[in-house]
């Protein structure tokens, strides 16, 4: 039973283990194969956030020369009270 994969699902019943040294191993192969799933989620949780990022980044950048298309210049976005002056 050890030499699985972590990725492989044990198909042990739990009431049948017999010795404390297979129970031993059943929860040691359990815990691997549970850090293992661990370890890929949060590597796609990292990989999601990463992928946020850089598309907040576009947008920020789309943003900017949509503003700059309409000659709207940024620090009228950055003071809120400016751009109520600049529709006045």
């Amino acid at each position: 039973m050890a030499s699985e994969e972590p990725g492989a699902a044990v198909e042990v019943d739990p009431h049948q283990l017999q010795s404390t040294q297979e129970l031993t191993t059943f929860v040691q192969t359990l815990l691997t194969q549970m850090q293992g799933r661990f370890a890929t989620m949060s590597d796609q949780i990292i990989g999601r956030i990463d992928e946020m990022g850089t598309r907040i980044d576009e947008l920020e950048s789309s943003i900017g020369e949509l503003m700059t298309q309409a000659g709207v210049e940024d620090d009228a976005a950055a003071d809120p009270n400016a751009a109520d002056a600049v529709g006045e």
